[in-house]
């Protein structure tokens, strides 16, 4: 269940985020160089997101192992893409604070749920 609704949130996290990147540069002197950058990590986040959900849900389907620690590992990249987006991108807004901090939270129950499966198969 955890999976399917993290589905949901990272399409709300997703659009939410490019909004505010936007708004970012035409309220904030946002530099052009940083533009490109936030917005080519967003891009990958996204398809490391959709590979992640897509090998967790196979995993937890079909009771394999391998799916799930393929998922748990890029778990780690799609967390260190958020902290990115929440300590290191040119501009925070307390927005991309609860935001992130919602999603480094889902990470960190699904992560630990992935452990005890891969444990218990």
């Amino acid at each position: 269940i955890l999976l399917y609704i993290n589905g949901f949130y990272y399409i709300f996290y997703f659009l939410a985020t490019l909004a505010m990147i936007f708004y970012k540069r035409q309220v904030f002197s946002y530099p052009d160089n940083f533009l490109a950058p936030d917005l080519t990590l967003l891009f990958i986040m996204a398809i490391l997101e959709a590979l992640r959900l897509y090998l967790g849900s196979k995993g937890n389907l079909t009771e394999e192992e391998a799916p799930l620690g393929l998922s748990l590992v890029i778990t780690v990249g799609s967390v260190i893409l958020s902290v990115y987006f929440l300590v290191w991108q040119t501009y925070v807004l307390k927005a991309d604070v609860i935001i992130n901090a919602v999603l480094l939270f889902i990470y960190g129950l699904e992560s630990v749920l992935q452990v005890l499966a891969i444990a218990a198969f």
